[in-house]
């Protein structure tokens, strides 16, 4: 066959880690789901891994991994967060690298990514080669096979960085067609100027780099790549599949590659079910023999490259002034507020560069006095940060010290390398992609330079945020709460900034609720040994007062220090932590505190706390959010009990008035819907929560919602309803034959598909589906040898199959 397709899928999350405890926190705008990344996990990243294949009645017929079929790339740090918070679709990803190398020849689906998404023609020489040996090496270490190719961020492109690429042993990467200057047969003189989009994109081609060696060249196909991300081609995948078709020209005998490239969230977040569409494109093209599926490494390997191009330097695929999206204001937005300006992207650059360099200084000075070659440490650092047990960073000190080091000496290169790390990170392009500096990405990145900063005080004694600041000054937020981009700064970074008497209050105030205190346990990237522990309650006061010793897991740095804090009821808390007391001055104070405590003399506590331990400079307030979350709704519970006791009673005490005006067919005062709605959604989630579920008084109150006109809380009670359809289909996958289960599960998907919200049962499906292809033709031959059990599971069987909408057979 003449004619290949290869879809490519470039899925990427920036960085969104708290640059201190290298976790995601809580985000709201993110709801039902803890944050971002796990929501896109839900809607994207994880259909992918088990896609659906509809038939005409909209019924399963097959369950597919679409990242086997197609060319794809994950971010490093977005892959780093999936194997530790979705380790099923992390593993499913890399299954279908494997699966993709038996499909195609030996070659590999994925490609790597330079490591955090940089602009590599902004970047100097030395961040471009580190991001694409840390991109190289990550790969490696989780599919276990050097890449063939690269996606660099945004398809940003500069000839060096073309070279570097190929210093490391990548053969090929994938541009924007405008990114195409002219265009030649090799072995021809005449170059054709093909700018504006000219090039054919249906074929490979070879790049002369100035050292004199070559990298292939794919660039893809424009229109219908555009099309795809913001149109409605994905609205059906028979309709995905034609648009494909119209890329070949007539030619019958010549190959022919039609591939086009997108970001990987359009199949599934920016087009809801486009992970379906995509499946049943593919699907269709193989099952209509339209065309060979390919991916870029093995159409190369059949087809090398004919001809050969020049591309133009500081170029990419969402800017089309080049990069000038990631430098200045050009007019390239995400079509935001009409009146807002992006005048600030010039100062924020010039901002970390003056950093970067400064830290350039401050890295060769310091990690010389300990390092071989501190470069090449920082190339080499990425095994650290994919694997920081000690054997590793054992391994990492014995090849690159320059002299034996003891433990003042590797927290300081720990400290030096992380301090280059987040110099990488704080370029990450989503800082200046979107419309407003005080933004989430902007201020992400923002983050990453106060922790090297902070860390370069910690190495150097050096302060560089003063002239940092002195440069955000001329960055101004389109937002009118902030004169300059500083003011931003010190009112939502600085305060941020952790060191470990934070962590230790962090510790101390979570401690007052919360039940269990083990001697060792872990706070995100920091590890606590409880080694003096006192937590005493009078009435609804709380105290506790202890010692810890607390570790870095990322510097190893460590510090043994000292705290107190008293909780006085509802949000009223204070906490002292102290780096400096002599075990006996501890002891003799923590005896007179949980003295005075007992004795209910609060005002002593608080006294003998401010002399031994220095001032209250600890609150609620210093938590991390997810515990902060957690311990203010803790704090709330009473209280939200109150409220609710007096909702539930007004709902009570007016249903006869209730009654009587929808009878009259007047409408009901909002105030009263208002009540009912509160009640009847509350109880629908404990109900929806609760096992076993009590079918009955849902039905009743779904009723009731429907009477009085309450709107529902879809989005919570969807989110509640679905992990009860997830649950118990799980616990039929455990026990498949057990009948009394497989009625109780018909019982309850029944009712929940009843209820007015829109259920997530993709899971649920999945399990369901793995069920139907082993254990139910099994059940279907018990069933003709005549064994009545089995004719009755089957029956059951597939009436669940219906609710779930998986056709069997």
């Amino acid at each position: 066959m003449s004619r290949y397709l290869c879809i490519h899928a470039h899925f990427y999350q920036p960085p969104r880690e708290n640059p201190w405890l290298e976790e995601v926190e809580l985000q709201d705008s993110a709801y039902p789901h803890h944050d971002w990344n796990a929501r896109i996990t839900a809607e994207c990243y994880a259909p992918n891994a088990a896609s659906r294949i509809l038939d005409a009645e909209g019924h399963i017929l097959d369950i597919v991994n679409n990242y086997s079929r197609i060319s794809f790339n994950f971010g490093p740090t977005l892959l780093s967060w999936m194997e530790r918070h979705t380790p099923d679709v992390y593993a499913s990803i890399i299954e279908a690298n494997r699966l993709s190398k038996e499909r195609f020849g030996g070659h590999g689906s994925a490609l790597a990514q330079v490591y955090n998404h940089i602009i590599m023609p902004l970047a100097n020489t030395r961040d471009k080669k580190t991001q694409i040996v840390w991109g190289i090496r990550d790969y490696t270490y989780r599919y276990g096979s050097k890449p063939e190719g690269i996606w660099l961020a945004e398809t940003a492109v500069d000839v060096e960085t073309l070279d570097l690429c190929v210093d490391q042993g990548i053969k090929f990467t994938i541009l924007a067609p405008r990114q195409c200057k002219n265009v030649r047969k090799i072995g021809e003189k005449t170059w054709i100027d093909v700018s504006g989009d000219r090039i054919d994109p249906k074929r490979a081609y070879r790049c002369l780099l100035p050292s004199g060696r070559s990298i292939n060249l794919f660039f893809y196909d424009g229109p219908v790549s555009q099309e795809l991300a913001f149109g409605d081609v994905l609205a059906d995948g028979r309709r995905f599949a034609d648009r494909l078709m119209t890329i070949y020209s007539d030619d019958p005998d010549a190959p022919q590659l039609a591939h086009i490239a997108t970001d990987g969230e359009t199949y599934g977040h920016h087009h809801r079910f486009g992970d379906m569409a995509l499946a049943y494109c593919l699907y269709h093209v193989e099952e209509a023999k339209l065309a060979e599926l390919t991916i870029y490494a093995s159409y190369l390997e059949k087809h090398p490259p004919e001809y050969e191009v020049e591309i133009h330097d500081n170029s990419s695929w969402s800017c089309v002034h080049g990069v000038e999206r990631w430098r200045s204001a050009c007019g390239c937005n995400t079509g935001g507020r009409g009146d807002w300006n992006q005048f600030w992207r010039a100062p924020l650059r010039g901002a970390m560069d003056w950093l970067r360099d400064s830290l350039i200084l401050v890295f060769e000075e310091h990690a010389g006095r300990y390092l071989k070659d501190p470069w090449a440490a920082r190339d080499d650092f990425i095994d650290v940060v994919l694997d920081r047990s000690s054997q590793n960073l054992e391994r990492f000190f014995g090849k690159h010290a320059s002299r034996q080091l003891d433990y003042n000496d590797r927290v300081a290169v720990l400290r030096l390398m992380e301090m280059q790390r987040h110099a990488m990170l704080m370029y990450t392009s989503c800082g200046w992609f979107f419309d407003e500096i005080s933004g989430l990405e902007a201020m992400q990145v923002v983050q990453y330079a106060a922790r090297a900063m902070q860390l370069t005080r910690d190495i150097a004694a050096i302060d560089l945020e003063p002239a940092y600041l002195k440069i955000l000054e001329r960055a101004k937020p389109n937002i009118p709460q902030f004169e300059n981009t500083a003011e931003v700064y010190n009112a939502y970074i600085k305060p941020a900034v952790l060191d470990l008497p934070r962590v230790a209050a962090h510790y101390a105030v979570s401690s007052l609720f919360t039940e269990d205190h083990p001697q060792t346990s872990e706070i995100f990237s920091y590890r606590v040994h409880n080694d003096v522990f006192d937590r005493l309650e009078l009435g609804r006061q709380k105290l506790a007062i202890g010692r810890i010793s607390l570790q870095s897991t990322i510097t190893c740095e460590k510090e043994t220090l000292h705290f107190v804090v008293l909780h006085l009821g509802e949000q009223n808390l204070l906490g002292s932590v102290s780096r400096e007391m002599l075990d006996g001055t501890f002891d003799d104070a923590r005896e007179k505190i949980k003295e005075a405590f007992n004795r209910g003399n609060l005002a002593e506590v608080i006294a003998l706390s401010d002399t031994h331990f220095g001032p209250h400079s600890y609150s609620l307030w210093h938590l991390f959010k997810d515990e902060q979350r957690r311990i203010v709704q803790q704090i709330l519970h009473d209280m939200l009990g109150e409220v609710e006791l007096q909702y539930r009673q007004t709902y009570q005490r007016h249903l006869p008035i209730m009654q009587a005006i929808s009878e009259m067919h007047f409408p009901i005062p909002r105030i009263l819907t208002t009540t009912a709605a509160f009640v009847i959604n509350t109880d629908m989630s404990r109900i929806l929560q609760a096992q076993p579920i009590d079918l009955d008084r849902l039905a009743q109150l779904t009723a009731e919602a429907q009477r009085w006109g309450v709107e529902l809380d879809r989005t919570t009670l969807g989110f509640d309803a679905s992990g009860q359809c997830n649950r118990i289909v799980g616990l039929l996958e455990e026990t498949p034959y057990d009948i009394q289960l497989l009625e109780m599960t018909e019982r309850l998907l029944g009712a929940l598909r009843q209820l007015p919200l829109e259920l997530n049962v993709w899971q649920a499906q999945n399990r369901f589906f793995k069920l139907s292809r082993t254990i139910y033709p099994q059940m279907v031959e018990s069933a003709e040898a005549g064994h009545g059990h089995a004719r009755r599971w089957i029956d059951l069987f597939q009436k669940i199959g219906n609710l779930l909408q998986v056709r069997l057979g």
